[in-house]
């Protein structure tokens, strides 16, 4: 393919322009959360381009809604669809499990954002459960078949968010500090990135990076925590900046599938663009704060998501 200006795309690009004069054909990517919310945009965009493309999603009627809307719109083949509970380890498992053959593409898309106070049946806190420790655990179910790619690429969907809480590692579950919904999910924000960066710790030797990104601000889903209030005055006061679905899948779609982004892992991307360190979240939107990148955390955090996934296993086969 001819040579690009990744300096040209921003805010307002899309997926679709990331991946333009982008050939897919014969890859394979997983993106989870993807109906709905930029897992949509992220799928059609890799779909569009020849990937081969399974879509992970709790609601599997309304997953198969958007694979039908992905054909139609791309020309292409329907995406699969399979069911995922990231909040259950037992459907990682079968999840990961059912895999066959090499992957080489893992969006680790789908989260819930400041959710009422809520914990598994492993007694885990529902945001880092579901947007952590699931992922980390379909990741390392997929292992094999990332490595066996020997090109692996996995994208982990952060979020500014995570510059109000570094991991807490001391109380990841809220037992001994009050529960705060936002601060909760500031911790598993910052867990994603953290992940990234321990892949690129753990995994480099088998051809797999991983880098993580903000997508930018979004209406969907994500916000139905949100109180009315704050959310119709948010909307007012972030008009400017807002993206679109599409656009908000870029960062994601480029970090999948760039060519010149090959062996780049451990990093933070924001609007088609690696983001700043800062001390402090600006405008609510940009930067990554030191704790997000921290490659001690990073170590700490893999093993720490280890033990409890073990814990767990072994207390299901108990």
């Amino acid at each position: 393919m001819p040579s690009r200006d990744l300096a040209a795309f921003g805010a307002r690009t899309t997926a679709a322009e990331v991946l333009d004069g982008i050939d897919l054909t014969g890859r394979t990517a997983i993106v989870t959360g993807a109906a709905s919310g930029i897992g949509i945009e992220t799928a059609r965009a890799l779909a569009g381009a020849g990937a081969v493309v399974t879509m992970a999603v709790r609601d599997v009627a309304a997953g198969h809604r958007v694979a039908d809307d992905i054909a139609r719109s791309t020309g292409r083949a329907a995406p699969a669809v399979r069911a995922l509970h990231l909040d259950r380890p037992d459907s990682v498992e079968a999840f990961a499990a059912d895999w066959d053959g090499p992957l080489d593409v893992l969006v680790a898309n789908a989260g819930i954002m400041a959710a009422p106070e809520s914990y598994t049946a492993a007694g885990w806190e529902s945001q880092f459960a579901t947007n952590h420790l699931g992922h980390f655990a379909l990741a390392r179910g997929l292992h094999r078949a990332l490595a066996a790619s020997g090109s692996a690429r996995i994208v982990a969907v952060s979020s500014s968010g995570h510059g109000s809480s570094p991991v807490v590692f001391d109380d990841l579950f809220f037992r001994r500090r009050p529960y705060e919904p936002g601060l909760a999910y500031a911790q598993s924000k910052t867990a994603n990135a953290l992940f990234a960066v321990g892949v690129g710790l753990r995994w480099a030797e088998d051809g797999i990076t991983a880098n993580s990104c903000m997508p930018g601000g979004i209406w969907t889903g994500l916000q139905k925590h949100w109180d009315p209030d704050v959310l119709a005055a948010t909307k007012v006061a972030a008009a400017d900046v807002v993206k679109t679905p599409e656009q908000g899948a870029a960062t994601s779609v480029l970090l999948a599938t760039a060519p010149e982004l090959a062996g780049v892992s451990g990093r933070y991307y924001e609007d088609c663009h690696e983001a700043a360190v800062v001390d402090a979240i600006q405008d609510g939107l940009y930067g990554v704060r030191p704790w997000a990148l921290d490659p001690t955390d990073a170590d700490r955090l893999w093993d720490v998501s280890v033990a409890l996934l073990d814990a767990e296993g072994r207390t299901r086969q108990a």
